[in-house]
């Protein structure tokens, strides 16, 4: 600890600016442009960035609005600023509004992860919010001021072997995330396959006219394996595909929706799912830091805080529960007890499974201006198949979503550790050699 320097960002950071302060006019195709609601934790999400058109981008990077690997970037503008911080970890083809900062470490003093966590530290926000943010309807931090705050720096091989210590928890949650899109990914596919495109009936039909077994080219079409392969599953695979397989009609008819499987019916969602009450009502004012009981939010962060009372939604693996927030359309399945804000409308199935009306409804209505979106989505409409058969597809997605679940669950603890550490070595409290025995033990 005596070895640590109290320093202002302006005295470790080459570069501390931001994104532009004129925004472009968007575009269908183009490149992406990045805000404070496109910042995780784990980087820069573009899957919902705007695209402005490649010149207004080049000349964008030439004001030096395109952040480069190792830049630490954080959120300056609106409810949100200083609360969420990432670093820059590989080539971004982006750049940025002026809602974010750009912070440029001096590599000869400052590590760039170091900086990560340090600005990401519950203290840390703490006092910035409380020296550097101005403005009351749309709070924002003036970078002139910013660049003021002070920093309290061990030296350059101690912040290195702090952040290698912290990055390596949030790698493996990091981890852990990306195993989820890809078993999430893995679900809407098969949603997809049988239930949009119908590939297991489209496969009865075409083996039917060509003197095939439908069963067995539905178990093609299922399994993605070819006739010849079939025999060769160990036999209760072979048996379950089968049973998989004889649940889906062999020909198509004529409907309102166009061709669909025999027996399948367009309905609207309002006519296959029941909103269900979600009890007392949350808000950020209410809600604790800490507690038993979550709270769900509007946001992709999910959860706003927590509480210490009953929780207003029972959900389990077993009996899980889908929610729908109103206002921004964002939607989640939900396995674990939880109480809710304004907006956020819980439902389950209803002479459906809720597994199956949660993939079926999901991404269907999507954010079109602030309003309530609850009328609208109701209305949409989906393919119905029967009953047994949106409970057999809930049965074969079970072990997905359990493994989805508990690497949520890992997560969770993880990051209460990090997070527990995070106050410690950055204060010194805590040296790196001891915290990296206890983990290695």
């Amino acid at each position: 600890m005596n070895e640590w320097q109290t320093l202002t960002l302006a005295d470790v950071c080459t570069v501390i600016t931001d994104g532009a302060h004129q925004s472009p006019k968007t575009v269908s195709r183009g490149k992406p442009m990045a805000s404070v609601k496109d910042l995780t934790r784990f980087g820069v999400d573009l899957t919902s960035a705007r695209h402005i058109a490649t010149e207004d981008f080049e000349a964008l990077v030439k004001q030096g609005c395109k952040p480069h690997v190792g830049d630490v970037l954080i959120a300056k503008d609106g409810n949100s600023a200083l609360d969420t911080v990432c670093m820059v970890d590989h080539p971004l083809d982006a750049v940025l509004l002026s809602s974010v900062a750009i912070l440029r470490p001096d590599p000869k003093c400052l590590d760039s992860v170091f900086l990560k966590f340090y600005l990401s530290s519950p203290e840390t926000i703490d006092y910035l919010k409380s020296n550097f943010i101005s403005g009351a309807a749309i709070p924002r931090v003036v970078l002139r001021d910013f660049k003021r705050a002070e920093i309290r720096l061990p030296s350059l091989d101690v912040q290195r072997r702090i952040a290698r210590v912290l990055q390596s928890i949030d790698s493996k949650i990091d981890l852990n995330r990306r195993i989820n899109r890809t078993l999430e990914a893995m679900a809407q596919a098969i949603f997809k396959s049988w239930f949009v495109d119908f590939d297991p009936v489209k496969a009865k039909v075409a083996a039917k006219q060509e003197g095939r077994d439908p069963l067995r080219a539905a178990m093609s079409a299922i399994s993605g394996k070819p006739d010849t392969e079939l025999d060769a599953l160990p036999p209760e695979q072979y048996k379950q595909l089968a049973a998989t397989a004889a649940l889906f009609p062999d020909e198509m008819e004529e409907s309102e929706s166009g061709e669909i499987p025999r027996g399948w019916r367009a309905k609207k969602f309002g006519d296959f799912i029941d909103r269900i009450s979600v009890g007392k009502k949350f808000d950020q004012k209410t809600a604790l830091v800490e507690g038993l009981v979550p709270i769900l939010d509007q946001g992709k962060s999910g959860i706003i805080g927590f509480h210490n009372e009953l929780p207003g939604v029972r959900a389990s693996l077993e009996k899980p529960v889908v929610v729908f927030a109103n206002h921004t359309c964002y939607m989640r399945l939900i396995t674990f007890d939880f109480s809710a804000i304004q907006n956020v409308l819980p439902f389950i199935g209803k002479g459906v499974d809720t597994i199956w009306a949660y993939y079926a409804t999901k991404d269907r209505v999507r954010f079109s201006e602030y309003k309530g979106h609850w009328p609208d989505f109701v209305l949409a409409d989906a393919v119905i198949p029967q009953s047994d058969l949106t409970a057999h597809f809930r049965k074969v997605l079970h072990p997905l979503i359990s493994q989805m679940r508990m690497l949520e669950l890992e997560s969770e603890n993880l990051a209460t550790f990090r997070d527990t550490l995070l106050p410690k070595l950055l204060s010194g409290e805590l040296s790196v050699t001891d915290v990296t025995r206890e983990v290695s033990t």
